[in-house]
């Protein structure tokens, strides 16, 4: 080898060490990087304290986790859930540009299901939680009265809760629930927000929603002889990234006397457990307007349906497929834009689920199309009886058979509600949703057996009362005996 091919070679040698330092130094540099990002999760360039409500001050400290809470925004549909976005000529009254299909126009027996209550007025798909608080304000529900309590699940209510009550959370709560609903929306600016969900000075999860607190220990003393359950000193973390989501995604009522939230969980936290406990109170929300059933009302039970699913047993929370871990860079964070993991298979499912995306969706969208299926069939049943029962009631049968009637049409409405109102379509517990409305049917058909009953008799007039007889005066003598029968 001549000293010029020599020298070539040893100069691209030297060429080839130098980009391999440099390489490998761009890569150390690179690995120190991501190693102090996930030392220092985030850089405080604001203050936040237990008094900030705006979650754009959050977002100064937190810019990754706000622009996905922005994108709450989106309406997006999937089969059985999500909305799409419908063009609104705002008013005075109602500003909004948009809103969504009304529900109770896509299925008219929903506004039969509810005759005479708020939701028979309006009711629409649903969207997400940058419209909560707005989708509240300007329902046409407010056509019959509202109050303050509604707002627990619909507002960041937790500094206006502490205000009201001049530093104690439960007492501020009881005030407003008890408010007009108008007066109490002027207390409240936003949707849900940071403050609702975690500790500003650790950022660690915590419940602040005075119902949950209250449910929740009430739940754990029936369920597991729990004496004054703190979950934000008790729980787990992985239980915690449920129980922030069931703060709000749950039954509830209002209690007649103050109007305060409370949650129906005396007796368990199954569907008929929370019936049950509103029997045994003799609670109602309303009067059917057609047979004069004494109704109730279910909310949105995702965090009851979901207990009772594989994914509760098999420790998976809320969290895990609404708001599943990403990487940005070095970071591990909770992706914010929480939404239903079917617009996000790739993450919310398949970190645990080794198939394809479109095996996955196919799964899921069969149990909907199932649990749809069995609602519907549910539904049509109730709607039989309302009219077998308004038949009754005009034709006169027995009282104690229309009681019964009613009762089933009671009990029946809220399992089915209990399914409709759930968000899940059936999918956060299959089998769980299918017993509710096999349990619905059963009280359809007894309220439908109670109607064979003969139609009540007519009620015989009692006879007048004949006039007392004037005294006769004693005999004389003892009257004669009568005479024998003529043979």
């Amino acid at each position: 080898m001549n000293l010029k091919k020599f020298g070539i070679l040893m100069t691209a040698a030297a060429l080839a060490a130098a980009l391999g330092a440099v390489a490998v130094t761009a890569l150390l540099v690179n690995i120190f990087h991501r190693q102090e990002e996930a030392r220092n999760p985030f850089m405080r360039v604001v203050q936040v304290t237990d008094e900030t409500v705006d979650p754009a001050e959050w977002g100064k400290n937190f810019p990754m986790q706000y622009d996905q809470y922005r994108k709450t925004a989106d309406m997006e549909r999937t089969r059985h859930g999500g909305s799409e976005a419908l063009p609104h000529n705002p008013t005075a009254a109602d500003p909004r540009t948009v809103v969504t299909q009304s529900k109770i126009e896509l299925d008219p027996r929903l506004k039969r299901m509810w005759a005479g209550y708020a939701f028979a007025i309006d009711f629409r798909e649903e969207r997400g939680h940058a419209y909560m608080l707005d989708d509240q304000t300007y329902t046409e529900r407010h056509k019959k009265p509202q109050f303050g309590n509604c707002i627990h699940c619909h507002g960041s209510v937790y500094v206006p809760y502490k205000k009201l009550g001049n530093g104690d959370l439960m007492e501020g709560f009881a005030k407003m629930c008890a408010m007009p609903y108008a007066e109490a929306r002027t207390l409240v600016e936003h949707p849900v927000a940071c403050i609702d969900c975690h500790d500003p000075e650790t950022m660690q999860l915590r419940v602040t929603r005075p119902g949950f607190l209250e449910g929740i220990r009430a739940k754990m003393k029936a369920e597991r002889g729990i004496e004054n359950y703190d979950p934000n000193t008790m729980a787990t973390r992985q239980e915690m990234r449920s129980f922030v989501c069931g703060q709000c995604h749950v039954e509830y009522h209002f209690r007649p006397e103050d109007k305060r939230l409370v949650y129906p969980w005396f007796n368990g936290i199954k569907a008929d457990q929370e019936l049950a406990y509103y029997d045994e109170i003799g609670f109602k929300d309303w009067v059917h307007a057609e047979t004069g059933a004494p109704m109730l009302k279910t909310q949105h039970p995702e965090f009851e349906m979901w207990s009772e699913g594989t994914h509760a047993r098999a420790g998976v929370a809320c969290a895990d497929c609404h708001m599943p871990y990403m990487r940005v860079g070095g970071l591990k964070i909770s992706d914010h834009h929480v939404r239903s993991p079917l617009l996000n298979i790739n993450n919310s499912c398949q970190t645990c689920h080794k198939a394809p995306e479109e095996e996955l969706l196919a799964r899921a969208e069969r149990i909907q199309d199932k649990t749809a299926e069995m609602k519907d069939k549910a539904l049509g049943a109730l709607m039989e009886l309302i009219d077998a029962l308004v038949e009754a009631q005009g034709r006169g049968v027995a009282e104690a058979s229309l009681e019964a009637a009613r009762l089933a049409q009671r009990r029946a409405t809220f399992l089915i509600d209990f399914v409709e109102a759930e968000n899940s379509t059936g999918f956060h517990a299959p089998q769980e949703a299918a017993r509710v409305l096999f349990t619905a049917m059963d009280h359809l058909r007894q309220g439908q057996k109670a109607l064979t009953q003969p139609v009540a008799a007519a009620p015989v007039p009692a006879p007048e009362a004949a006039p007392a007889p004037e005294a006769a005066p004693a005999p004389t003598e003892a009257p004669a005996a009568p005479a024998a029968p003529q043979s």
